[in-house]
C-alpha cells in the first residue's frame, strides 16, 4: 500500500459535541451517548446503520464494550486503542482502513467525560512511573513544566511568549459561544497567575471541564448521498517512543516531528497548504513545541513565532480557533474536539470565528506526557 492509497477514501459525514464545559447530573457515558446520537443524526443515518465503533475514554477499561452496550449497537468491527488524547486522530486512520477493507460501512468515533462535575480535579492517565515516583511529581503538569524549562534554557523561550499562546486561545474563545472560558485576559494576568509547577502558572494549564464529541465516517463515494457536508480524510500518521517523561529522548522535540511529515506525505500537502492548525494545547508549551515539530517554524523559534498575535484572530496562522484546551474545553482527553472544530471550519459552520477560505485543516493530538503523537489532515471536496 502506497502512502497515498488512503487519501480521500473516507469522509466525516456527521459531527457533534455535547455537555461542553459543565454538564451536572450526567455520567461520562450519558454525555458520550448524547454526542453519538447527535452525530449519527447529523450524518442522516440511524444507530442501526453504525457497524464500526472506535472509542477511548479515561473512565472505562473496555470502552468499546461499554459504548456498544449503552447505545445498543452490534458492530462488525471495533477498536478501543487508547494512546491518550491523541487516540481519536489515530481512530480516523483506523476507521478509514476498516472502511476501505470493507470491514464496516459506517464508523462511529466517540468520547465522553464528566471530569469537572464528577470531582472538578485534573485527571491524568499519565501516572508517574516507578522511576519517577520517589520525586513525587504532580503529573501531568510536572512533566510539561520540565519540557518548558528545558525549552526556555535551550532556546531562550520566555514566559511572555507562553502568555501569548494563552492570549491567542482566549481571543478565539471569545468568538465561540460554546467556549467555557470567555472574557478579557491580559498578559499581566497570565504572568501573575498562581504558579502550579514552575514555570507554568494556572493560566498556562488547560481547563478541567465536562464534554463529549462524536463523528461518523463512511466511504467517500457514499458520503455524496448523505445530507451533510462531507469532510474528507486526506492523511494521518502517528509516532511514539516513550511513556514516562524521564524516558523522552529530547525534552524539546516531540514525536510530532515524525507523525506530521507522515500525515502530510499521505495527504500530499505541505505546511503552506494548511489553512487551520488545531494542535493539542494542554499547556502553553504544547502549542510552541508542536508548531516547531510540525514544521511551521524552525526548532527553537516557536516562542518568537507566536508573539504579537500571530496565531490569534486576525493573525498569520489560524491556530486552535475554538479556543483550544486552554479556553474552550478539556474533558481529560481532548483529541476529538480538535476534529470537531476542524469539521466546523471546513464546513463553513464556525460562525463568528469562521476563517476565510478554509480548505485544509491539520489536527494534531498528543497523549500522555508528550508521549503519543498523532496527526490527521482533513479537507473539503475542493481539495480532493
Amino acid at each position: 500500500m502506497s502512502d497515498r492509497t488512503l487519501r480521500g477514501k473516507s469522509a466525516i459525514v456527521g459531527m457533534a459535541t455535547a455537555g461542553m464545559g459543565e454538564a451536572p447530573g450526567f455520567s461520562a457515558m450519558e454525555l458520550l451517548g448524547q454526542a453519538a446520537v447527535a452525530a449519527v443524526a447529523d450524518a442522516g443515518l440511524t444507530m442501526q446503520d453504525i457497524d464500526g465503533v472506535f472509542a477511548a475514554t479515561s473512565s472505562h477499561a473496555f470502552p468499546t464494550m461499554s459504548v456498544v452496550e449503552y447505545l445498543g449497537l452490534r458492530p462488525k468491527f471495533f477498536d478501543g486503542t487508547n494512546v491518550g488524547g491523541s487516540s481519536f486522530e489515530m481512530h480516523l486512520l483506523q476507521a478509514t482502513l476498516a472502511l476501505e477493507a470493507g470491514l464496516c460501512d459506517a464508523a462511529l468515533v466517540c468520547y465522553g467525560s464528566n471530569q469537572r462535575t464528577a470531582g472538578g480535579r485534573l485527571v491524568s492517565m499519565s501516572e508517574p512511573q516507578w522511576h519517577e515516583t520517589p520525586y513525587n511529581p504532580r503529573h501531568p503538569i510536572t512533566a510539561y513544566a520540565l519540557a518548558t524549562s528545558r525549552h526556555m534554557a535551550e532556546y531562550g523561550t520566555t514566559r511572555e511568549q507562553l502568555a501569548d499562546v494563552a492570549l491567542a486561545a482566549r481571543g478565539w474563545a471569545n468568538l465561540n459561544p460554546d467556549a467555557f472560558a470567555r472574557g478579557p485576559l491580559t498578559k499581566d494576568e497570565v504572568l501573575s497567575a498562581r504558579m502550579i509547577s514552575d514555570p507554568l502558572t494556572k493560566a498556562d494549564c488547560c481547563l478541567v471541564t465536562d464534554g463529549a464529541a462524536a463523528c461518523v465516517l463512511v466511504r467517500a463515494e457514499r458520503a455524496k448521498d448523505l445530507p451533510g457536508v462531507p469532510v474528507y480524510f486526506l492523511g494521518a500518521g502517528g509516532a511514539n517512543y516513550h511513556r514516562s517523561i524521564v524516558a523522552m529522548p529530547d525534552l524539546t522535540t516531540t514525536a510530532a516531528a515524525e507523525s506530521g511529515p507522515r500525515a502530510m506525505q499521505m495527504a500530499g500537502v505541505s505546511q503552506s497548504d494548511i489553512d487551520l492548525a488545531m494542535v493539542y494545547d494542554a499547556f502553553t508549551i504544547n502549542t510552541i513545541l508542536f508548531l516547531e515539530d510540525l514544521g511551521f517554524c524552525p526548532k527553537g523559534e516557536g516562542g518568537r513565532f507566536v508573539e504579537n498575535g500571530r496565531i490569534a484572530p486576525g493573525g498569520e496562522l489560524a491556530v486552535n480557533t475554538n479556543g483550544g484546551g486552554l479556553s474552550c474545553v478539556h474533558p481529560g482527553m481532548y483529541g476529538l474536539f480538535l476534529i470537531a472544530e476542524a469539521v466546523a471550519q471546513l464546513r463553513g459552520q464556525a460562525g463568528q470565528r469562521q476563517i476565510k477560505d478554509c480548505n485544509i485543516a491539520l489536527c494534531h493530538g498528543n497523549g500522555g506526557t508528550l508521549s503519543s503523537q498523532c496527526t490527521a489532515i482533513l479537507g473539503n471536496e475542493g481539495v480532493l
